[in-house]
């Protein structure tokens, strides 16, 4: 792969994500149109994705804001308190995923919507986290990946 992609598994996986947690969200987007769909193309598509240069920016500058608010580095008071409870008029955060699919198409579009509405899996724990940490924009981050690589698949 390249030396982005590695980072981009590294922060991921620190966030407690990895490529199978998202070919479970693409599985969930997908297994209405495809019942035999596996894991393993699955596995394929997110790492297309996340070969993305875009893609990888996304996730690179979504992971470090994320972080930088766990660490109180942030100057705005509003910023880091939207962005600890994942305030629901800040957006920023959907804004990025839906600008993840926007690479992708309708297809991918539409899937971000849906699953940030409905919050399968991963993304769901990601939306709710226990242990104190932001994690404002990794939830759609995932979503945004999972709905990037679904797109790609409607279109096989």
């Amino acid at each position: 792969m390249n030396e982005r992609y590695d980072e981009v598994i590294r922060l991921l996986s620190e966030r407690g994500v990895s490529r199978d947690d998202i070919a479970r969200c693409i599985i969930f987007l997908q297994k209405r149109y495809d019942e035999n769909i596996s894991h393993a193309k699955c596995l394929e598509v997110t790492d297309k994705v996340l070969n993305d240069p875009d893609i990888q920016n996304a996730i690179i500058i979504s992971l470090e804001l994320d972080r930088l608010a766990e660490k109180d580095i942030l100057e705005s008071r509003y910023i880091k308190e939207a962005m600890m409870k994942d305030d629901g008029l800040f957006g920023v955060d959907e804004l990025i995923g839906l600008g993840m699919a926007f690479n992708y198409g309708p297809i991918a579009i539409t899937n971000f919507g849906y699953i940030d509405k409905v919050k399968p899996d991963i993304i769901g724990k990601l939306n709710a986290p226990e242990d104190g940490t932001c994690n404002t924009f990794i939830d759609d981050v995932v979503g945004a990946l999972a709905a990037c690589g679904a797109s790609l698949l409607a279109h096989e």
